[in-house]
């Protein structure tokens, strides 16, 4: 871990961002460098501290460690580039919320061997970055895909980085990562989004919304905050699984509406009785 002097940046958002932050406190050593296709960016991450000093991608061969935390879908065509430009000795992580394309994108490159493909289960609705925080991913779960493509002496650099960092580690097939992710993220952006359009177009009165809204409705609806240029890629990637997960959920709701208007106020009961014991699962989850 020692040996992660340069470490390269590819997109200062809020998980880059943050990734920043912690490596510049871990690592008081290292020189973060910043790469990003906005230069207000770049701007803002040096003014900040996030970074220590913006950059171009013909720097990476300097790299020792980059972290990709681009859009998922350019992920697929950067990646590839990317692993042509470092040297030997470099670690590339992609650090996405999609993980099967990325993947098989690098299957068969010369370098696959570079390249961690790994995905920490953290965020909040805020972008840029201004929303990069400090111990964000702490007591988190980083999922790492197909560890046995990656060199042994970097993935245990790498361990001991995510070690550091006091993150909780989960491996997964990168298709199954992206099947369950559809369910318990994308599935959620997408209802917090459509319960945003919903009131909104309902209420044309903003000024009733806000007097009406309770908490409940506020946590509900956080997620439609999120930034649409980072979630549409996400769709468009994992649009298979995203379409299963609505499919499901739209039965659910059309079953639900059915057993209301029918008046059956016994099964109305029962599905929300039925959903409760997630109060045990989710138990304890920060």
């Amino acid at each position: 871990m020692e040996d992660f002097k340069n470490i390269f940046v590819l997109g200062i958002g809020l998980i880059g961002g943050s990734m920043a932050r912690d490596l510049k406190r871990v690592l008081p050593e290292s020189t973060l460098y910043g790469i990003d296709s906005s230069e207000n960016h770049l701007s803002e991450a040096v003014g900040l501290g996030v970074i220590d000093h913006s950059s171009r991608f013909e720097a990476l061969s300097q790299a020792d460690l980059v972290i990709l935390s681009i859009p998922v879908d350019q992920a697929n065509l950067f990646l590839p580039p990317v692993l042509d430009a470092i040297s030997e000795h470099a670690l590339v992580i992609d650090v996405g919320s999609t993980k099967g394309s990325v993947c098989d994108a690098v299957r068969n490159h010369p370098k696959r061997a570079n390249f961690l493909a790994a995905h920490p289960i953290a965020g909040t609705e805020f972008s840029g970055p201004t929303a990069a925080i400090e111990y964000l991913f702490k007591d988190k779960t980083m999922i790492l895909c197909e560890v046995e493509d990656t060199d042994t002496e970097l993935l245990k650099k790498a361990m001991q980085l995510f070690e550091v960092l006091e993150m909780r580690i989960r491996y997964m097939n990168p298709h199954s990562h992206d099947k369950h992710i559809a369910y318990v993220s994308h599935l959620s952006h997408i209802s917090s989004f459509m319960l945003g359009k919903t009131v909104i177009e309902k209420e044309k009165n903003e000024k009733d919304i806000f007097d009406m809204a309770g908490s409940g409705f506020a946590s509900t609806v956080r997620l439609a905050k999120s930034n649409p240029a980072t979630w549409t890629p996400i769709f468009k990637e994992n649009k298979a699984n995203v379409l299963e997960s609505l499919t499901e959920y739209i039965t659910n709701l059309t079953h639900f509406k059915n057993v209301l208007e029918a008046d059956d106020y016994e099964e109305v009961y029962n599905e929300m009785e039925n959903t409760n014991h997630i109060k045990s699962i989710l138990k304890g989850l920060s």
